[in-house]
């Protein structure tokens, strides 16, 4: 038999040959799967991301089209970001002006957008802070689940140095905003939590919106209202029409079954976005109804101390 320099035949050099690049091409294929499967999840997180936070950075408005004093101001959340916000005060002579309402908005425009919806919250009596969550407006940063929670925080503790008593400060969160109201709700003292048009969480809206895929498995965005209720503290107040095409009934239905007492539900009318064209009028007297409530029960609880310290 024929034998090479290295002393081995020449008829098992390929052979050899072959079984070296075998682990090679077992290594290339694991690395292509690698790749692929790091490109699918940043594809999953980055379609996720855009279907939770739809941002405007451009103002459609500067405040002042209201015609009435307001604030325009910024404050620093914890981890150093810089947001924008609009600050518009009762009536001087309104007998809720010491009641304030801070308004966690959807998930799509900015406070520009909001404006409308002000009006018919300052209709009430109550003061109206509207801010930005970062990356929306002319707040610094980019958006995400934790970043929104410290600024609702941020916005709560600017209400607190503007003198609004924590307990009179009303978190209203709207469409995406409701579980950062929640969430706040958890986090700092507040003396109302209000649903608008809400989900449980959005993993449960992602599955019934896109049923093909996995979404409570892939999904890492949860806000999960639903599970935060039962350790919510103070009146909860859970708004939604029938009508709403995009985050069904039911979703209020569930969120109301898991608050605590006391507790309101009401029923508005009109599609997600248009609770003020088809029903201003039913969504105020909703509104009405739950300070009524609060203002109700404060009472009761003065009069009981004042009849303890009495006896």
């Amino acid at each position: 038999m024929e034998l090479n320099r290295a002393g081995l035949s020449i008829v098992f050099v390929p052979f050899f040959a072959v079984t070296n690049s075998r682990p090679r091409r077992r290594i290339t294929k694991v690395i292509r799967l690698l790749v692929s499967l790091a490109v699918v999840y940043l594809m999953l997180r980055w379609f996720e991301h855009r279907q939770v936070y739809q941002p405007h950075r451009e103002m459609e408005a500067n405040g002042g089209e209201l015609r009435r004093p307001f604030e325009d101001v910024y404050f620093q959340t914890a981890d150093g970001l810089k947001l924008n916000g609009w600050f518009f005060p009762a009536d001087n002579d309104s007998a809720r002006k010491h009641f304030v309402y801070l308004l966690c908005h959807g998930n799509a425009g900015n406070i520009s957008h909001r404006l409308d919806h002000v009006a018919a919250l300052l209709e009430t009596g109550a003061s109206v802070f509207n801010f930005d969550y970062r990356g929306y407006g002319r707040s610094e940063g980019r958006p995400g689940e934790e970043g929104t929670y410290r600024d609702a925080q941020a916005a709560h503790g600017w209400l607190r140095r503007k003198g609004f008593a924590a307990t009179d400060v009303l978190a209203l969160g709207e469409s995406l905003g409701g579980g950062i109201a929640s969430e706040l709700a958890l986090r700092e003292p507040v003396g109302g939590l209000i649903l608008q048009s809400t989900y449980t969480s959005v993993t449960d809206v992602g599955a019934e919106l896109f049923p093909w895929p996995p979404v409570r498995w892939l999904g890492t965005i949860k806000y999960d209202t639903h599970s935060r209720l039962p350790r919510v503290k103070v009146p909860v107040l859970v708004m939604h029409s029938r009508r709403d095409g995009l985050i069904g009934f039911h979703h209020a239905e569930r969120n109301f079954a898991a608050a605590n007492e006391p507790k309101l539900f009401w029923e508005i009318t009109g599609d997600h976005n248009e609770f003020l064209e088809d029903g201003r009028a039913r969504y105020l007297e909703g509104l009405d109804r739950f300070l009524g409530n609060i203002e109700t029960a404060r009472a009761q609880r003065h009069s009981e101390e004042k009849m303890e310290d009495r006896q």
